[in-house]
This record gives structure tokens, C-alpha cells and sequence, in this order.
């Protein structure tokens, strides 16, 4: 992509599917996150250096995040959300590198993301309770709100999604129109601010996709609470 151009440029087609700048750059996180992850996991030691003490540093800070807020689940979300988060701060990241843009000031990119934090709502949520349990959430606690449950559901995928491009986006384009104005008179606090807005967005974005899969499990943890204060106050009689 150009700089300052708005949309990503189509690289080359595969039959009917034109892949662009973005797909090209989501598809190098990607590999360089599996690379990661085989280069630190092929040589574990009790001992860890330094790369392996950061690696633990980052697993161990996600996993007490999930904790926080669904202290019952955190194996079950914690491959999900630590990809999510790791491939998130590369994404956001990678618009530092000259010639680069982010995927994430593309709307498509940031669609998929948001598509996927809400089917993985639903996986988890049918996964935990089971069908019928899950389905049944969206009636209670009176049926009347089943309609509103559903426009929830649509306007905070869209909200996912479009609020991370609107802010990497502004960001990419702020810095550019600094650049262009200052010339490089003032590259690191641009830098610095790109930095710190690209991991603070990552972390609102993760957070945000935790607290709506946790909510999905949600209510089989409330059914079970009404269940043992039902069983109590029946014992207490």
C-alpha cells in the first residue's frame, strides 16, 4: 500500500479472490508467530534464558487476565485469547516497519476479527452449557427481550470491528500527516505514540473479546449459583 492510500491495493488474484497488501501481511504474522512458537518451544529448559522468560512473562500475564474475569475457564479460553492478543500487538505493531501498514487499518482484517470473537462466543458458550442450555439464556429472563439479545449480539461484533480500524487507522494517518508536515524533525515521539496506542488497542480489543466469551458462559455459572442457594435455603428448612 501506498503511503496515505486508503484502501489496500490488490497484489495479484487467485482465480476470483484478489489478495491484498493485507492478506499478504496477515499471512507473514502468521508464520512468524508459528516460527515463534516452534524456535521457543524446541528447546525448553528449567533454566530459561532470557527469550523463554519473556515468552512465560507474556503466557503468564494473559492467563492471569483470563483469570480476572472467568477464573472457572481459563484453559478452555486461553489458547484462543492468547492467540488473539499475541497476533493483535504483531498486527498493530507491524506499522512501524518502512514500506508496511498495519492489517488492522483495514476494515475487512478487522471484520474477520470481530466475526470471529463472535462465533468463539457461541462455541464456547454451546461447548460449556450444551445447545439447549445456551439458547435458552437469550429468553430469560422473559422472552419479550429475545429480539434486543440479538441486536446486542449484531452491534457489538460491529462495534468490535469498527472501532480498532477507526483507531489504527487515525493513527497511521496522524503519523503520516506529522511526518509529511515535520518532515523527521520528530520521529520518536511519533514513534513512542504509535507504540503505546497500537498496544493499548490490542489490549481493549482482547479485553473486550474475553469479557463477551465470558459473558456467554455467564449464565450456566448464574444458573448453578441460583441452584446451590435453592439447595441451601431447602436444606435451612
Amino acid at each position: 500500500m501506498e503511503a496515505g492510500q486508503l484502501f489496500p491495493s490488490a497484489l495479484f488474484r487467485v482465480g476470483p479472490l484478489q489478495i491484498t497488501s493485507t492478506v499478504v501481511t496477515t499471512w507473514g504474522i502468521i508464520a512468524a508467530i508459528w516460527l515463534g512458537c516452534w524456535l521457543l518451544s524446541r528447546r525448553l529448559q528449567t533454566r530459561p534464558g532470557a527469550a523463554q522468560t519473556l515468552a512465560e512473562g507474556v503466557m503468564t500475564a494473559i492467563e492471569e487476565a483470563i483469570r480476572a474475569v472467568a477464573p472457572d475457564h481459563v484453559q478452555m479460553l486461553l489458547p484462543f485469547i492468547a492467540s488473539l492478543w499475541i497476533f493483535l500487538v504483531i498486527a498493530n505493531l507491524c506499522g512501524l516497519i518502512p514500506g508496511i501498514h498495519s492489517p488492522t487499518r483495514d476494515l475487512s482484517a478487522t471484520a474477520a476479527l470481530a466475526i470471529l470473537v463472535f462465533l468463539s462466543v457461541h462455541w464456547f458458550g454451546i461447548r460449556s452449557q450444551g445447545l439447549r442450555r445456551y439458547l435458552h439464556h437469550y429468553l430469560t429472563p422473559t422472552p419479550i427481550l429475545l429480539p434486543f439479545h440479538l441486536i446486542s449480539e449484531v452491534t457489538r461484533t460491529v462495534a468490535l470491528a469498527v472501532r480498532l480500524f477507526g483507531n489504527i487507522m487515525s493513527l497511521e494517518m496522524a503519523a503520516l500527516l506529522i511526518l509529511l508536515v515535520a518532515g523527521f524533525l520528530a520521529p520518536i515521539p511519533i514513534l513512542m505514540l504509535h507504540i503505546i496506542e497500537a498496544l493499548v488497542q490490542a489490549y481493549i480489543f482482547g479485553m473486550l473479546a474475553l469479557i463477551y466469551v465470558a459473558g456467554g458462559l455467564q449464565s450456566q455459572m448464574l444458573r448453578e449459583q441460583r441452584k446451590e442457594n435453592e439447595d441451601g435455603e431447602g436444606q435451612q428448612r
